[in-house]
């Protein structure tokens, strides 16, 4: 098995891969915007493709989501695309998320552990 070598702070049991159609006022913004994305600590990676429109990324949704992504785009003034499609992989994105930053808080439970006052030979 081949060991994929990534950033800083991002762990590959929670890495997510999106892909958000954007929608482009002016293209002078977007790459400050990447930039600016680029720096999160959880990003794995982040680019733009140009003829289609489309912000691809990679992170670690334990620690950011994708609210975080979409306020730095608010900051230059993009915006996540507005046909239904893209709303749709939005909303689920956003779920997926907030499931994986639950999920990585959680701590397992089974009721086959055995207590620490339980010092029972067999």
């Amino acid at each position: 098995m081949k060991k994929t070598e990534h950033r800083l702070g991002v762990s590959e049991v929670n890495l997510v891969v999106r892909h958000l159609k954007i929608d482009l006022k002016n293209d002078a913004n977007i790459n400050e915007a990447i930039s600016e994305i680029d720096k999160l600590y959880g990003l794995d990676a982040v680019s733009f493709d140009e003829k289609t429109q489309v912000l691809n990324l990679a992170y670690d949704a334990s620690r950011i989501c994708l609210d975080d992504i979409e306020d730095v785009l608010m900051k230059f003034g993009i915006e996540v695309g507005h046909d239904w499609w893209t709303h749709l992989k939005e909303s689920y994105y956003k779920f997926v998320d907030e499931n994986v930053q639950e999920n990585a808080g959680h701590e397992p439970w089974s009721c086959h552990k055995s207590s620490q006052g339980n010092t029972r030979k067999r």
